[in-house]
C-alpha cells in the first residue's frame, strides 16, 4: 500500500494538471457549439467526456507499467500499426474525402492517430538501440524507411496533414539523436525535392487549393479561402474577454465550418477572447515544458527519445491547428490535442501523457526530488 502511494506521488502533477485543464477547455467549447445549434446535439460533448474518463484511466494505469518493457514490443506494435493503416484502406469509411475511419454505430476510430504514437515508440527503440553518441547512417536510413512506410500508407487515404506530422516527428527525433551535418543538408535537399514532386504528381486539386488559400486567403474568400477567413473573423470578433459561452455568432450562425473539430481554436477565441487564447497557449506551454523537464532528468536514451517524439507530436499539432485558424498555416485537418472533438484524438493525447507519466515515475527513486 505504501509503495503504491509513493508511486502515485512520483506523478508529474503540472503535466497532468495541464492535460486535464485543456480537456476542460475542449468540453466548454464543444458544449458551446452544441447548445448554440437550433436543435442542440450533445453527442460529441458526451463522447468527449467518455473519452476523457478512459484517458484518465490510462494515465492512472501508467503507474503500474515499466515503460522500458515497451522496447521489446516496438516491432510487433509497428507491424500492428501498419496492419491498421492498411486495413482502413480496405474496410474503412470515407469522411471529407479521406478513407481513414472505422465506424461501428455511433462509435468511430481513426487508426492514424494511434499510429503516430506507435511510430514514436518504434523510432525511440530503433534509434536508441543503434545509436550511441551520434546518429549513424544505418539508423538514419532504417528509421527513415520505417517512417516512409507509414507515411505512404497514410497518403493513400489520403491524409496529408498526418503524413507531415509523422515526417516532422521523425526529423526532430533523429536531430535530437545527433544528426551529422552532411546528413542534415541531404535531408533538407530531399525534403525540397519531395515537396516539388508531391506538388506535381501526388497532391489532389483540393489539397493544392488549400495551400494556395494559405498563401492568399482573400484570393478566393468564398471558396478555398472561406474556412480561414471565417476563422479569423471569429477570433477577431472575440475581443479581449470574448462574447461568452455559446454566444459566438460565427459558430452559432454556421459561418464557421467544422467548429467542433478543425476550428475549435477559433470557437475559443470568439467565446473566451484573447484572454482565453492566452490561457490556452499557456497550458500547452506548461505541458510541453514538463515533457522537456522530464526528458532532461532521465538518463535512458529510449525514454528521452519517446519524450522528444511526444513533444514534437503535440507541438506540431498545436502549431499547425492554431496556425491554420489564424491563417499562417494551410488547412490540413489536424486536430488540436485535448480540445478537438474526436475520441481517437483525445485518447491518443492522454496516451501520450500516460507514457510521459510512466517515464516520470522511473526518473527518480524518491517521491520528491
Amino acid at each position: 500500500m505504501k509503495r503504491g502511494i509513493e508511486t502515485f506521488l512520483r506523478f508529474d502533477g503540472p503535466l497532468l494538471f495541464s492535460a486535464v485543464t485543456l480537456t476542460v477547455f475542449g468540453l466548454l467549447a464543444l458544449y458551446g457549439v452544441a447548445i448554440s445549434r437550433d436543435s442542440a446535439d450533445f453527442l460529441q460533448f458526451k463522447k468527449h467526456i467518455i473519452a476523457a474518463v478512459i484517458g484518465f484511466a490510462l494515465v492512472a494505469g501508467s503507474a503500474f507499467i515499466d515503460y522500458r518493457q515497451l522496447r521489446s514490443f516496438a516491432l510487433p506494435l509497428f507491424i500492428a500499426g501498419a496492419l491498421l493503416l492498411a486495413s482502413v484502406l480496405i474496410f474503412g469509411e470515407t469522411i471529407r474525402g479521406t478513407r481513414g475511419w472505422f465506424i461501428i454505430g455511433q462509435l468511430s476510430f481513426q487508426p492514424v492517430e494511434i499510429a503516430k504514437i506507435i511510430l514514436i515508440l518504434f523510432l525511440a527503440a530503433y534509434v536508441s538501440r543503434h545509436s550511441h553518441t551520434r546518429m549513424g547512417w544505418i539508423p538514419l536510413v532504417g528509421s527513415g524507411c520505417a517512417t516512409a512506410f507509414y507515411v505512404g500508407l497514410v497518403m493513400l487515404q489520403p491524409d496529408f496533414g498526418s503524413a507531415v506530422v509523422m515526417i516532422a516527428v521523425w526529423f526532430v527525433m533523429v536531430l535530437f539523436a545527433g544528426l551529422p551535418k552532411r546528413a542534415l543538408l541531404i535531408l533538407v535537399a530531399s525534403f525540397i525535392t519531395i515537396g516539388v514532386l508531391m506538388w506535381s504528381f501526388v497532391l489532389a486539386p483540393y489539397q493544392k487549393n488549400r495551400i494556395r488559400s494559405f498563401v492568399d486567403p482573400m484570393a478566393d474568400p468564398r471558396g478555398a479561402g472561406y474556412n480561414v477567413t471565417q476563422a479569423r473573423i471569429a477570433i477577431g470578433s472575440g475581443g479581449l474577454f470574448g462574447k461568452g459561452l455559446a454566444e459566438g455568432s460565427q459558430s452559432r450562425l454556421h459561418f464557421l465550418p467544422e467548429a467542433s473539430t478543425d476550428f475549435v481554436f477559433s470557437v475559443i477565441g470568439e467565446e473566451l477572447g484573447f484572454a482565453g487564447i492566452l490561457l490556452l497557449l499557456g497550458l500547452f506551454a506548461l505541458l510541453l515544458f514538463r515533457l522537456i523537464h522530464i526528458a532532461r532528468q532521465i538518463q535512458d536514451p529510449f525514454g528521452q527519445l519517446i519524450l522528444v517524439g511526444l513533444v514534437s507530436f503535440i507541438a506540431f499539432h498545436l502549431l499547425v491547428n492554431a496556425g491554420m485558424n489564424v491563417g499562417i498555416m494551410p488547412v490540413t485537418g489536424i486536430p488540436l490535442p485535448f480540445l478537438s472533438a474526436g475520441s481517437s484524438s483525445l485518447l491518443v493525447a492522454f496516451l501520450a501523457v500516460a507514457l510521459a507519466e510512466a517515464i516520470a515515475i522511473q526518473r527518480m527513486p524518491a517521491a520528491f526530488r
